[in-house]
């Protein structure tokens, strides 16, 4: 099969002839149809983000595909099925603390390694091999709209922090982040679990005016100016009846006391989910007050992605019209191209906006 293979960081793609995976116990063969290039996809090829990926690889974290073939443990999947491919492996062995590895792109931890070193190869080929728990119908699709799918992965992360933080219909939420590529779908899925008012504050004043256009008047724009202590007050004047849950989701570039300053928004027994980078590239720490948290009884969770029956039920809002992906702008390229779109997807990261390759 072809294949786009990541040799040596900092080094580009070969698009090479790999071996075709092979079909075990407990695993299915997908034929890609379209996986998403991360706007970050060149900080991890080059290194930068040191993530825990062996080399050489075919990098692609998850991707919409159609099975090609199963294994005797599978009794719902049928050869020919529209699947999303979930990226989220977990160890078999212990259900309680696994540990995971995003398929072909990080680990978490040494076990997670392990992991990677089975369910090694991604979605920049032909064909990859994914583990049986991790193949999601999503039901019959027209093969144009594969890529545009691809909107799931990115859904998913934030989906993943509103069910940790336990979001409720009527509620209202503060995405600290919401003018970035997940910040932005954030506010989509909130809005489609029935949050009544999303605060979305940023620097970006065109992001912030096209979510309000997008959204209308349940999403309440506030443009920060860079101090902790005033951005605090503006985003709490935006939800007078007070903020439910706080979604953090900004990227590593962020310093701690941006996230601080939106954490510190949320009412007394308010939660918190934190699923961005702040702090992988050193730095200060969040050093939140302890009174503070333990005299509001605030409850502070850490989440990396999401549940495994995450994606059955955000396909379900897609599939019912809350939740449209409509919204996402694709721009795709065969894998012939990979680098290109490598390229082309860290210079087009904004909000709504998805690279997508078409093996």
């Amino acid at each position: 099969m072809k294949a786009a293979i990541l040799k040596a960081f900092g080094s580009p793609l070969a698009i090479e002839t790999a071996p075709e995976p092979v079909l075990g116990t407990g695993e299915v063969i997908i034929d890609v149809a379209a996986t998403r290039v991360l706007s970050y996809a060149d900080e991890v090829f080059s290194g930068e983000r040191k993530y825990l990926l062996e080399l050489p690889v075919i990098p692609g974290p998850g991707g919409i595909g159609r099975v090609c073939a199963i294994g005797p443990d599978a009794t719902h999947l049928s050869v020919g099925d529209w699947v999303f491919c979930d990226p989220t492996v977990r160890s078999r062995d212990d259900l309680i603390s696994p540990d995971i590895t995003l398929q072909a792109w990080s680990a978490r931890d040494a076990g997670g390694l392990r992991l990677q070193r089975h369910f090694r190869h991604g979605s920049f080929a032909e064909q990859m091999m994914v583990p049986t728990e991790n193949v999601k119908r999503i039901g019959k699709i027209e093969p144009a709209d594969a890529g545009q799918w691809c909107a799931l992965g990115t859904l998913l992360v934030p989906y993943g922090g509103f069910l940790a933080a336990n979001l409720r219909p009527g509620e209202t939420v503060l995405v600290s982040g919401a003018t970035g590529n997940f910040g932005s779908a954030a506010v989509a899925v909130a809005l489609a679990m029935g949050a009544a008012c999303v605060v979305a504050p940023g620097r970006k004043e065109t992001a912030l005016d096209d979510l309000g256009r997008r959204f209308g008047r349940r999403v309440r724009a506030v443009k920060l100016g860079g101090n902790e202590d005033s951005d605090r007050e503006r985003m709490k004047q935006a939800a007078p009846d007070g903020i439910d849950c706080v979604l953090d989701i900004l990227p590593p570039s962020a310093p701690a006391s941006a996230a601080r300053a939106a954490i510190m928004t949320v009412r007394p027994y308010g939660r918190v989910a934190l699923m961005g980078g702040v702090g992988m590239l050193g730095g200060a720490g969040l050093e939140l007050p302890y009174p503070w948290i333990m005299r509001n009884c605030i409850t502070i969770q850490g989440v990396w992605m999401y549940p495994p029956e995450a994606a059955a039920s955000l396909i379900a809002l897609i599939r019912s019209g809350l939740l449209p992906l409509e919204h996402f702008e694709t721009t795709s390229f065969d894998l012939d191209h990979a680098n290109e779109a490598v390229t082309h997807a860290a210079a087009n990261g904004g909000p709504f906006k998805m690279t997508v390759i078409l093996p």
